[in-house]
């Protein structure tokens, strides 16, 4: 039973690290804030992410997460919301990197964890994931853990099949995250003491990651509600 208890955690924390870690906007304002405003802000901006996902969890557990599902407006209005906010965090990214040239980066110090919580809550992907693959890490039965990693799934589908409705598992898929945004913006910082020119690069890079999903998911909520 204890060995089971450990395989199962260690499979969450893979699949929490697998779904934490792929390009995205919730990472582009987690390597904004790391290598504008060091990894206290990184941290924090990970944290606010986390926590949207911990509001999603609960919300699946006691059932409301479901009554989106049954309303496409409901959902193509937050896939919209999401969109326009993710453009305008985008053009916050950009004056970032330009700040960062000027040694202005520390403006609105703090504000990583916020933006990020407000986000998640709107991100329609992790939205998407908790009313699939959330649900079911709910229920007893199983599941192909690494099928659900997003651009790899295809590949790696039937190498880590593991039982839900675990506590074990759910734990270890929150793990997961935690090691993520601790390790990420480690990473990111270490890297900005070792190139001055990594920050607004960075910042940069965030902005346009921002824009083009903020771009995509406006133009996929508007058109699911015309």
């Amino acid at each position: 039973m204890v060995v089971q208890t450990v395989v199962t955690f260690a499979a969450g924390m893979v699949f929490g690290l697998a779904l934490a870690a792929p390009p995205g906007p919730m990472n582009a304002i987690i390597a904004e804030e790391s290598v504008v405003r060091g990894w206290g802000a990184g941290f924090r901006a990970g944290l606010g992410a986390m926590l949207a996902d911990a509001v999603f969890f609960v919300l699946a557990l006691i059932g409301v997460v479901a009554v989106i599902e049954r309303f496409p407006t409901l959902r193509a209005g937050m896939v919209t919301a999401g969109g326009v906010l993710m453009l305008y965090f985008a053009v916050g990214a950009a004056r970032n990197a330009e700040a960062t040239l000027t040694g202005e980066g520390e403006t609105e110090a703090g504000k990583g964890f916020q933006k990020a919580f407000v986000l998640a809550l709107t991100n329609p992907y992790q939205i998407l994931f908790w009313l699939t693959v959330g649900v079911g890490l709910l229920k007893p039965g199983e599941i192909d853990v690494l099928s659900y990693v997003p651009f790899a799934g295809d590949a790696l589908a039937g190498t880590m099949v593991v039982a839900t409705g675990s506590p074990a598992l759910l734990a270890g898929l929150f793990g997961g995250i935690v090691v993520w945004i601790i390790g990420f913006p480690g990473a990111l910082v270490a890297g900005r003491r070792r190139v001055d020119a990594f920050a607004p690069l960075v910042a940069t890079a965030s902005a346009l990651v921002l824009a083009g999903f903020g771009v995509f998911f406006l133009w996929d909520g508007i058109g699911s509600l015309l």
